[in-house]
């Protein structure tokens, strides 16, 4: 009987970005109104191409993942997660660029790492190779048999 290994890529997502390369893409939490004042949106608008009026998707050289709603509130942790799976997709379908996702929902919308992390290993897709998480929401990724994490990349091995 063969015991397959899939040794796994974790990228981090720098503590502060200030600037990006051409094809990396800067992704935060937003509110439902667009309305990019503050924290990680206000850095999005006003440097990387986020849109006012626009918080969820892809604009520019960001991706908004609401994690208030349209009065400025925090989100129910359901709301937000529904956003995290066609997120993933959506990066998996742009393997030409690479995704930092900063700490969403853990500034102004006053959320912790242990309530917003597991929401992004807790979908049907795997956490492509062109995403990078903070630091913080890799210690909530779930041990998973079989898979070595590595520093390098993805390569999956037979073992006989």
């Amino acid at each position: 009987m063969k015991t397959q290994y899939t040794y796994v890529h974790r990228h981090i997502t720098p503590d502060k970005i200030t600037e990006l390369k051409p094809f990396d893409i800067f992704v935060f939490g937003s509110n439902l109104a667009g309305i990019h004042g503050g924290g990680a949106a206000k850095l999005a608008v006003d440097k990387f191409g986020a849109v006012m009026g626009k918080g969820v998707g892809f604009y520019g050289q960001t991706y908004a993942i609401a994690t208030k709603d349209e009065t400025i509130q925090t989100l129910p942790l359901e709301d937000i997660e529904i956003q995290i799976g066609p997120f993933l997709e959506f990066a998996t379908s742009r393997h030409d660029l690479m995704f930092f996702v900063t700490e969403i929902g853990c500034g102004l919308a006053g959320l912790t790492p242990d309530q917003i992390a597991p929401m992004f290993f807790n979908q049907k897709i795997d956490i492509p190779l062109n995403v990078a998480l903070p630091e913080k929401f890799w210690a909530f990724q779930p041990s998973t048999p079989n898979k070595i994490v590595l520093d390098e990349q993805e390569v999956p091995i037979d073992i006989k």
